[in-house]
């Protein structure tokens, strides 16, 4: 509980420092929230944003850095290659911030955008958040998460480990269960909570053989179910430790400005303003466990009016309105 405080009100010092009007309750802005790393993606997305020229305007940028075709995969697929993490990253990072033109475009987009006074993201959302920010350009942004990717992909490849989701059990539960695991494997195959996604949905990482582990004694600890994620390996914990000195040589040669608005980091569910500490934050984000149940909890206690889920699918969206029923949340795809 302590810690929550701390992040609490290391955010409100942020916020109140760079928008006074955001920590009284009576904020007239917006937020914009960003989509999940893997599994927002899906056949088809990026069709609205080619009927924007601005939106569709990305997509062609894109396919330079890229080097091939990013609408052609996201609408032909083949799926198993959009659902590859070296291309759904930057698929959703580029869906996500056309998404941002969508609105734009539309009656009252501009003062809609004009109005957002703090933003965030889930794991690769973060990239976008910052990019809406203005803290790196648009194709800055897209080299990193290409980087991002694939150095994520040949941390995956080099050990066997996986994801799971717990439903039904608290983040307390979800350690004890995870504890239980350790117990049972060795060192190579431990797991730990690598999401804290809402109260009754956790994430967990690690060595196959700890999350087979989990999975068998999850329904001891009354755990609801247990879903294996289509993920490569096991995001957000050690064993993506060889894409950490890659990110951070890249982040090193990127230029990265302070935020016009605050945007909260999944490592510490904070705001940073600074240029280097956000670069040692992005290289730390992908062996951290992102702290998105605290950072949708400090959200909604400063008073949250309204916000935009940006990107494909409504994961978030439904996430915020589980915390918060009375939550007005719009998802804007593209």
């Amino acid at each position: 509980m302590e810690d929550r405080v701390d992040a609490a009100s290391a955010w409100e010092a942020k916020a109140v420092r760079d928008r006074p009007d955001l920590c009284n309750g009576d904020s007239a802005g917006s937020t914009l929230l960003k989509p999940i790393l893997q599994g927002a993606q899906a056949l088809g997305m990026g069709a609205v944003a080619q009927r924007v020229p601005a939106a569709a305007e990305l997509f062609h940028k894109a396919n330079d850095i890229l080097g091939f075709d990013l609408l052609d995969v996201c609408t032909n697929g083949p799926k198993e290659k959009l659902d590859s993490t070296v291309i759904s990253q930057p698929a959703i990072y580029v869906m996500s911030l056309a998404a941002v033109e969508v609105l734009r475009a539309r009656d009252g987009g501009h003062d809609i955008i004009d109005s957002v006074d703090v933003t965030c993201g889930l794991s690769l959302g973060e990239y976008t958040a910052l990019a809406f920010a203005g803290a790196f350009s648009f194709e800055d942004g897209l080299k990193l998460v290409k980087l991002r990717g694939e150095a994520m992909q040949d941390a995956a490849d080099a050990a066997e480990s996986a994801m799971v989701s717990i439903i039904g059990l608290n983040s307390e539960k979800v350690q004890l269960l995870c504890d239980a695991a350790n117990e049972e494997v060795d060192e190579k195959n431990k797991v730990q909570i690598a999401n804290y996604l809402c109260p009754g949905n956790y994430a967990v990482s690690g060595g196959v053989k700890g999350v087979e582990a989990v999975e068998a004694n999850a329904k001891s600890f009354n755990a609801r179910m247990t879903v294996r994620l289509a993920v490569a390996g096991a995001f957000h914990t050690r064993f993506m430790e060889p894409a950490v000195s890659r990110l951070e040589a890249t982040l090193a040669a990127t230029e990265i400005r302070t935020p016009r608005i605050p945007v909260i980091s999944n490592v510490d569910a904070q705001p940073h303003s600074d240029p280097d500490q956000i670069k040692n934050i992005l290289a730390r984000q992908v062996t951290s466990p992102v702290q998105w149940e605290l950072t949708v909890k400090t959200l909604l206690g400063k008073g949250l009016k309204k916000c935009y889920e940006l990107g494909p699918g409504k994961v978030i969206a439904g996430i915020v309105k589980r915390m918060d029923r009375s939550a007005n949340i719009e998802n804007i795809s593209a």
